[in-house]
């Protein structure tokens, strides 16, 4: 019972955090100027009542807008010197990492509900297929998770926040674009750089298929980067 209270009270700790900071409110705007833009200038362009394009971008917008919301949430607890204090604590580290990966992913979910918007003017001006849509908002969810606990990961071995924000940054470009350089490699290869990229994943459940495997894919990649940030975070007690 204790452990769920730590996690709930630095869950909520960590997402009150994030609205206290303009910040927040600057990548979600951002985030919303970028992919509405994209989205709308091509759907008027095709006239197709379908969401196809927005889940396209998705992936490369999160690979740069998720790193840069997670880079505070260890580097600057080590740069002040407030993880001491945490540390010494009754709280599991386990409790520390879920609870800071909770409040990502769902300032994530935060950042994608006025896209719903999106979905609610297009079924107005055609015959929508809700299938794929909600397939792409879990597909989105799953991404967001997976890269929000690599930015923990890339946060929890830095207390420099730029540099984590480089390093996540790197590591969910490279999950993002991995299968598009499939051509660069030998054949043998191929099958094994397909399935590490996040965005072959993310394009499969954003079609309405939900496939074990890819549901496989993003659980391990998140318990991965989460198991990477305990041991780092446990090497600096």
């Amino acid at each position: 019972m204790l452990g769920t209270e730590n996690l709930s009270c630095i869950f909520k700790r960590e997402f009150k955090v994030y609205f206290i900071s303009p910040i927040a409110y600057v990548v979600i705007a951002v985030f919303l100027v970028l992919t509405g833009w994209f989205f709308f200038s091509t759907f008027f362009l095709y006239n197709q009542a379908q969401m196809r394009d927005f889940f396209s971008l998705l992936p490369i917008i999160f690979a740069f807008m998720i790193p840069a919301v997670t880079m505070r949430l260890f580097s600057e607890e080590f740069n002040t010197g407030s993880y001491e204090i945490l540390a010494t604590l009754p709280v599991r580290f386990i409790d520390i990492i879920a609870g800071k990966f909770l409040a990502a992913v769902s300032f994530v979910a935060i950042s994608l509900l006025p896209t719903l918007s999106y979905a609610v003017f297009i079924s107005f001006l055609g015959d929508l297929d809700w299938g794929p849509v909600i397939g792409g908002y879990i597909g989105a969810l799953l991404l967001g998770g997976a890269f929000s606990a690599v930015g923990i990961f890339a946060s929890a071995i830095t207390k420099n926040q730029i540099i984590a924000f480089i390093a996540g940054m790197i590591i969910c470009v490279t999950l993002t674009l991995i299968d598009k350089l499939l051509f660069f490699l030998p054949e043998s290869m191929l099958g094994f750089f397909q399935y590490i990229g996040a965005d072959h994943h993310f394009q499969n459940v954003a079609r309405g298929i939900l496939d074990s495997r890819d549901l496989l894919y993003f659980i391990s990649l998140i318990f991965i980067a989460l198991f990477g940030a305990h041991l780092a975070v446990e090497e600096k007690k």
